[in-house]
């Protein structure tokens, strides 16, 4: 059976940090304690709201694209049981996490302690309104999806800063990848077809 950290390779990312965060993260930490068994396999694993965690190849392919190097401070949407926010945590220097459930923001905090991961804060709020606290941010990763980018997202992104969000579409979510240019958030390229949740939230139409 093929590791996490083979199947990720053998989608295309070759970052070595990357690879690295991916196999020094044990998955099976960060999913309910029944579906353990299955955290080794590169599959959605459900975790409760009727809601999963993507498969870590698509969590690998979203965090690849905002080529982090160890210095950024990142506003993930959306912490779920926290695997993701590990590996951003172990790529960037300080990670701020939105989570809508306090009890998902519960797990995922607990987990994440479990794991030694420690700049990483998990707060319960509404996603789409980002946390202009602690902004401006050198990347943004949303897991839920949205019709568009919402506006206070895209304003607390860093000028050359990264976003990667689904974006609903007729067939499928598409995630794609956003760059900030004069101000403005610019659309660099499709990184692939998805299923997401809908982003909920005040300042997004999804429902």
């Amino acid at each position: 059976m093929r590791t996490l950290v083979e199947v990720v390779r053998e989608m295309g990312v070759t970052d070595p940090r990357l690879l690295a965060a991916i196999e020094a993260t044990p998955r099976r930490r960060f999913v309910p304690p029944r579906f353990a068994a299955s955290a080794q396999f590169d599959e959605p694993i459900p975790i409760g709201h009727g809601q999963p965690t993507s498969q870590p190849s698509l969590v690998a392919r979203m965090i690849d694209a905002l080529r982090l190097t160890g210095t950024e401070t990142v506003l993930e949407i959306g912490s779920g049981y926290g695997y993701q926010t590990a590996l951003l945590a172990r790529m960037a220097d300080r990670v701020y996490s939105l989570e809508r459930h306090a009890d998902l923001a519960e797990h995922a905090r607990a987990n994440l302690t479990a794991v030694g991961v420690t700049n990483v804060e998990v707060l319960v709020g509404d996603g789409t309104a980002g946390l202009l606290a602690h902004a401006p941010f050198d990347a943004v990763i949303v897991s839920a999806a949205a019709p568009t980018v919402p506006a206070p997202l895209a304003s607390q992104l860093t000028e050359g800063g990264r976003l990667v969000m689904p974006i609903m579409g007729e067939a499928a979510d598409l995630v794609t990848l956003y760059t900030k240019r004069q101000g403005e958030l610019a659309r660099l390229r499709l990184l692939t077809p998805a299923r997401f949740v809908p982003l909920i939230g005040e300042h997004t139409t999804a429902t």
